[in-house]
């Protein structure tokens, strides 16, 4: 057992982030993760679609898709730069939008810093206004979105620890591991994986199997909303905090503080009572 654990502690040592490497231009598992994640939750929703469960078409889905990927590369990229690292960006404004480091020569770095409720908060707007251009419901909509990204969020996750990145804090735990880019030797708890499980995979089925027992438009998107806030509150105490930002409230980080508006906005949602049908007139 022993011998297991401390294979299990050095993977991340055993993982190269990067897939292909063309001089100074690099493709990561972190942005192919994305492509899966993306992948999934139209297959998610795909799959809804044609069983008859909600009223949208796929070629409504296919153009939803389309906004919304924009909607997550950009809302979560301003997301991580107002609510994560604003001073430095405003002292690097082109490093917001341009994957390219040039203190030390120029070289290709990618998009480093993403915010899951930068990106939420985009997919709301863009969401908003296809609901209001199509006629569809909006709260019917964000039921559907609540079933098909958790295991989007999965391979998010796991694109994180794939790139050694939002790795845990210390721990004395066996399952513990090492991260390369993580300061000391100590190990530390994985928390990506963590995230990944609990955020992703457990949330998915607990609202895949409450789809057809909700039977109030607003509902479900109300529970991924609350799940996602607690599971992600609690993990945090496990996550190391950004280390140019810290703790903002006390003893709690940033996500912490986000995913409380999370929450009250997801009971809000859970408790908002059902509108009284319109009586037709005769």
């Amino acid at each position: 057992m022993t011998a297991f654990w401390q294979w299990w502690q050095q993977i991340p040592h055993q993982i190269d982030p990067v897939l292909v490497s063309i001089g100074s231009f690099e493709v990561r598992y972190y942005g192919l993760m994305y492509l899966a994640a993306f992948a999934v939750s139209w297959l998610v929703m795909r799959y809804r679609v044609r069983r008859g469960e909600v009223g949208v078409s796929m070629p409504e889905v296919n153009d939803y898709m389309f906004w919304a990927i924009l909607a997550v590369l950009i809302g979560g990229r301003l997301g991580y730069v107002l609510f994560y690292d604003l001073n430095y960006f405003l002292a690097h404004p082109l490093a917001i939008i341009l994957p390219f480091s040039t203190e030390q020569g120029i070289h290709f770095t990618g998009f480093r810093g993403m915010s899951f409720h930068g990106g939420a908060l985009a997919v709301a707007l863009v969401t908003f206004w296809f609901c209001r251009k199509r006629g569809k419901s909006l709260l019917s909509f964000g039921d559907l979105l609540a079933s098909s990204v958790p295991l989007g969020y999965t391979f998010g996750r796991l694109g994180n620890f794939l790139n050694g990145e939002l790795y845990g804090r210390v721990t004395q735990m066996p399952w513990g591991m090492s991260f390369p880019e993580a300061p000391g030797s100590a190990l530390r708890h994985p928390s990506q994986l963590y995230e990944a499980f609990f955020e992703g995979i457990l949330l998915f089925l607990l609202i895949w199997w409450l789809r057809r027992r909700v039977n109030r438009p607003g509902r479900l998107l109300g529970v991924y909303l609350v799940g996602y806030a607690v599971f992600r509150f609690l993990i945090e105490f496990l996550r190391e905090p950004d280390a140019h930002l810290g703790f903002v409230l006390g003893s709690l980080t940033m996500g912490q503080v986000l995913c409380l508006v999370m929450a009250v906005m997801g009971f809000f949602l859970i408790l908002l009572p059902r509108r009284p049908e319109r009586k037709r007139k005769a």
